[in-house]
């Protein structure tokens, strides 16, 4: 006796090979798409980095000069000179 396969086997077997491509494929492209925004995201957060660097660099480069490192003492650390006094007025 010998078993043969018939239309409704293979009409079976067919939809299960297209139903797990469609998932497989399905689940790349959401994972695509999550990456995608990842690596925008990533982007977006480097233009923000390059530039704080461009203005740390800028900074770094005024403060070799004396007098704006003193300026900047001044303003931001609110120091002052042994025999000066300061007033602080905040808006």
């Amino acid at each position: 006796m010998k078993i043969e396969p018939g239309k409704r086997f293979w009409v079976t077997v067919t939809v299960a090979v297209v139903l797990f491509t469609g998932f497989v494929v399905a689940r790349n492209l959401v994972h695509a798409f999550k990456i995608k925004r990842q690596v925008n995201a990533l982007e977006r957060d480097r233009e923000i980095y390059l530039e704080k660097i461009r203005q740390d660099s800028t900074l770094i480069e005024r403060l070799r000069y004396d007098d704006y490192l003193e300026e900047y003492a001044r303003m931001n650390f609110r120091m002052q000179r042994r025999d000066e006094q300061i007033y602080i007025m905040e808006d």
